[in-house]
């Protein structure tokens, strides 16, 4: 494949290739079609997140895997990634935080959750990973089509602005993230076994009722299930406007 191929045309290549990966293979195939360090993993450590970093560490466990520590996490997550960077000896995390000063200007009492969520979002997510995928050309995540919503058709391989964007487990099923789980005896979020199916950020995460899809409990009505760093054709770097 060539580098200097338009991205669109690269990503095409790319499906075509790995229409039937596994995620394993999904991930060798990004660590090769990228320059070292180039490639990142985002993870929020979440709990389905030590599916992914098992896969990462098979490949390379000293991927930069980039942590968006939004300052207002429940401890338990945080207590989870230590757990995670142990078991699979990850080597190089990096936590990504919200810009102190725009903290001050937009949310200084840390109420901005409650009158416009997605403008929280913005300052504590997207905006530090958007800076901070200017230094890559790619990047690796969690996202599974059984999820719903905007995830139910993603391909293995996207565009994302000027970037790839890789997800491995795109195809696999909740019973296929069950299996892993088991087989590798996986450490299961803390969070998880009070029903939690899925978990951010403390104000806007609540727990799933049985037969509600899996983010059900992320943004409860508010008609959101995304917090925005998924936007497709998103610019590495760009500003939010906040």
């Amino acid at each position: 494949m060539n580098a200097l191929d338009p991205l669109s045309v690269r990503v095409a290549r790319l499906n075509a290739a790995l229409a039937s990966a596994s995620p394993a293979a999904v991930i060798e195939k990004a660590v090769e079609a990228l320059p070292a360090d180039r490639l990142a993993i985002v993870s929020s450590f979440g709990t389905e997140s030590a599916v992914l970093l098992k896969y990462v560490a098979d490949v390379d466990p000293a991927l930069p895997v980039l942590f968006l520590d939004t300052g207002m996490l429940f401890e338990e997550t945080l207590d989870y990634r230590d757990r995670l960077v142990d078991v699979f000896g990850l080597t190089d995390v990096r936590s990504l935080t919200p810009q102190f000063e725009l903290l001050e200007r937009r949310d200084p009492a840390r109420d901005l959750w409650l009158r416009d969520s997605e403008s929280c979002c913005h300052i504590r997510k997207v905006r530090p990973l958007s800076d901070a995928l200017g230094g890559f050309d790619g990047w690796i995540n969690g996202r599974k089509r059984f999820q719903g919503e905007a995830r139910a058709r993603i391909a293995h391989v996207e565009s994302d602005g000027r970037l790839l964007k890789f997800n491995p487990l795109a195809s696999l099923t909740r019973k296929d993230i069950e299996k892993v789980f088991e087989a590798e005896g996986l450490p299961r979020h803390p969070l998880e076994k009070l029903g939690f199916s899925s978990v951010g950020c403390m104000p806007c995460t609540s727990r799933t009722r049985e037969g509600e899809a899996p983010r059900a409990g992320r943004w409860r009505e508010s008609g959101r299930t995304e917090c925005g760093i998924h936007r497709i054709g998103l610019p590495a770097g760009a500003g939010c406007g906040c």
